[in-house]
């Protein structure tokens, strides 16, 4: 797969993702010190449970919130634009579409 393909279904794979996934401003809270709830903080003041993890994995769930797929998505989609490509975008990509990047 060429990699301006590769980026391009990246980034639509990103935003199909987030968009199917729980909205609104991803947090961590309650629960254990050990075990912490990762809670959706909607912008009407409703909240949903998103997931618990151990307490070292709930930022990185918190970080990775489907509020980074915009612009994530734009990234690969200009990366895609420039030549010679950016091995790095390409890596992300790959990442992200797992083995169906492969062919």
């Amino acid at each position: 797969m060429d990699d301006d393909v590769l980026l391009r279904a990246a980034a639509d794979r990103l935003e199909q993702l987030a968009a199917r996934t729980t909205g609104g401003s991803w947090r961590v809270q309650g629960l254990l010190a050990s075990r912490p709830e990762v809670v959706a903080h909607r912008a009407d003041g409703s909240t949903e449970h998103v997931a618990e993890a151990r307490a070292r994995t709930a930022e990185w769930i918190v970080a990775l919130s489907p509020g980074l797929a915009g612009p994530l998505a734009a990234w690969l989609r200009a990366a895609a634009r420039v030549t010679p490509g950016d091995p790095e975008a390409a890596e992300v990509a790959r990442a992200i579409l797992g083995p169906s990047a492969a062919g």
